[in-house]
């Protein structure tokens, strides 16, 4: 009997296969004592299976490419944490095996972030497969991981890893369901990357039976148990429709009365640009520099690679727009040689453009090195700061970009809510503005982006967010300005029209997602877009903001 199951839709498309569950390690090992004798060969396992797992992480890294080589060295980082293996090595000292000491130390760490307010608790998926990967490989049991399978089907897991997600072979993962993450995590951002349906935050997913049928809507967040032939055909003939609407569309976007709405994707490096060529980007919306500063935490990289890394996406794009995230660290992305190791709040601390006004010489380096790299190119180069809360940091960040003799445009995130409340303040020291709405959402809602237990806050379709979102714009465009969204927010279509009918006048997104938007866009004008908008801002709910502008915009 057909039943519907909905969490949220976090990466496009339509998925129908037999479910499958994901293999998971052996979690806690024995607890038991060993002689002190034994101590040094245990500490030698540990750290054999610490640098083995790096390893294929970083291996993992090198065969995915893109954003995912990024994150999955990052977590290959985190595997080799100097003060976890210290507090390894205390904990053999006094008589754990290897494994339990392993098991214990990244405990420890893990209730570590959840007492300080779970700001950083993004990464606890990570940390846990990170474990869960050394645990494995000290006691010899199967890593976890991907199911083997010689059929197409539909992957569910309680969470998935980085490791894991970055390898999906899409030819046999039709599509992806976990119980907890949210919209935001590494896992979704990293679906929508690959293109393969995902929802997340589903309660009890894992409770459906191996080898039930499963319809996905990756868009909607629903799940169909054993559906019937009629709702198959349903969606089937949906996903084709849609699939012909995104091979009809081309070119810039815009809306079907032709209101120009410039379709952007958001990179992290120069991997990541031919797949935004591919989708027909017009541009770079958001190049989160972070990643070039994450190969290693203890260090900034010089001037001269961060040149060649900014050069090499800026030469992708001649005559369009690459705007530059300058480093945004803290909260979930630390720096040993930036950020505090001691904040007890970190997310509500010194992350972003607090950081770097704390260490000027990082945030000169960063800005010379996008003077140099964009000398000679026919490019138009915008640069924001990360975090901005006030006039005096819009400022402070101009008056950088300027003492650096940076040729751009200078601009600021909206990721707090007083940015978007004072944006017309803010707009008297800059040039533009970019809504993140991820960040946005988790300062608005004090909803931490990362924990599934809160992801109806996270949910971009609540109104709150949609009125900040009109602020910023109005204030925009009372002073002649653009403002654009860079938060995963621009990747729904539906919510596409919305911003665009609350003002918005550039979207940016993960390349897979372009097409979407850019054929949804496509069918309707501006007026409706704006319609849609109101409605949607009227509601009380995120749901029912959706279905109001669903309502709108299909004519009912």
């Amino acid at each position: 009997m057909e039943t519907t199951l909905r969490g949220v839709g976090v990466s496009h498309g339509v998925a129908i296969g037999e479910v499958r569950h994901m293999g998971t390690a052996v979690l806690e090992p024995p607890a038991k004592q060993i002689p002190a004798e034994e101590a040094e060969r245990e500490q030698g396992r540990a750290r054999q299976a610490v640098e083995a797992v790096a390893a294929d992480l970083i291996a993992r890294g090198n065969l995915a490419g893109g954003e995912a080589q990024h994150v999955l060295e990052a977590q290959a980082m985190m595997a080799q944490d100097p003060e976890l293996m210290a507090d390894v090595d205390r904990r053999i000292a006094v008589g754990s095996t290897a494994e339990r000491a392993v098991y214990d130390a990244f405990a420890s760490y893990r209730a570590l972030l959840a007492n300080a307010g779970e700001y950083l608790a993004g990464r606890v998926a990570d940390l846990d497969d990170v474990r869960n990967r050394i645990v494995a490989r000290l006691l010899g049991v199967p890593m976890p991981g991907v199911p083997d399978s010689d059929e197409p089907y539909v992957l569910i897991a309680r969470d998935l890893a980085p490791a894991d997600t970055a390898l999906l072979d899409p030819t046999l993962v039709l599509g992806f369901v976990t119980e907890e993450g949210g919209p935001t995590s590494h896992s979704a951002i990293l679906a929508r990357a690959l293109g393969v349906p995902a929802v997340v935050a589903l309660p009890g997913a894992g409770e459906i039976a191996e080898g039930t049928v499963v319809a996905v809507d990756g868009s909607t967040g629903e799940i169909f148990v054993e559906p019937s032939e009629e709702k198959r055909a349903e969606m089937e003939s949906a996903a084709a429709a849609r699939r012909a609407a995104l091979s009809a569309t081309t070119g810039p976007g815009a809306t079907s009365d032709g209101h120009k709405v410039p379709l952007l994707a958001n990179v992290g490096g120069p991997a990541d640009v031919p797949a935004a060529l591919e989708a027909g980007a017009e541009g770079v919306g958001l190049f989160r520099t972070e990643f070039l500063f994450l190969d290693d935490s203890k260090q900034a990289p010089s001037e001269e690679k961060q040149v060649a890394a900014y050069r090499a996406v800026l030469e992708a794009f001649p005559e369009g727009r690459v705007v530059v995230r300058v480093l945004d660290a803290g909260a979930d992305k630390p720096l040993e040689f930036l950020t505090p190791a001691d904040e007890p709040n970190p997310a509500l601390g010194v992350r972003g453009l607090r950081s770097l006004l704390d260490h000027p010489d990082v945030l000169r380096t960063q800005l010379t090195a996008l003077s140099k790299a964009v000398e000679g190119l026919p490019v138009y180069l915008e640069v924001m700061a990360p975090m901005v809360a006030d006039r005096a940091d819009a400022k402070a960040f101009a008056d950088a970009c300027r003492e650096a003799g940076l040729q751009a445009k200078f601009g600021a995130m909206v990721e707090i809510p007083s940015a978007a409340l004072r944006a017309r303040s803010i707009l008297q020291e800059v040039e533009f503005l970019s809504l993140g709405t991820n960040d946005l959402a988790q300062y608005t809602f004090a909803a931490d982006r990362q924990v599934g237990a809160v992801s109806r806050l996270q949910d971009p379709w609540q109104p709150a967010l949609l009125d900040l979102v009109a602020l910023s714009a109005e204030a925009a465009r009372a002073e002649g300005k653009s403002c654009g969204v860079c938060g995963e927010a621009a990747a729904d279509p539906l919510l596409a029209c919305v911003l665009t009918g609350l003002g918005v006048t550039s979207l940016s997104m993960g390349a897979a997602s372009i097409p979407y938007v850019r054929a949804t866009l496509a069918k309707h004008t501006l007026a409706q877009c704006e319609r849609a908008a109101s409605a949607a801002r009227a509601a009380d709910s995120a749901e029912e903001a959706r279905v109001a502008a669903q309502a709108v915009l299909s004519g009912e």
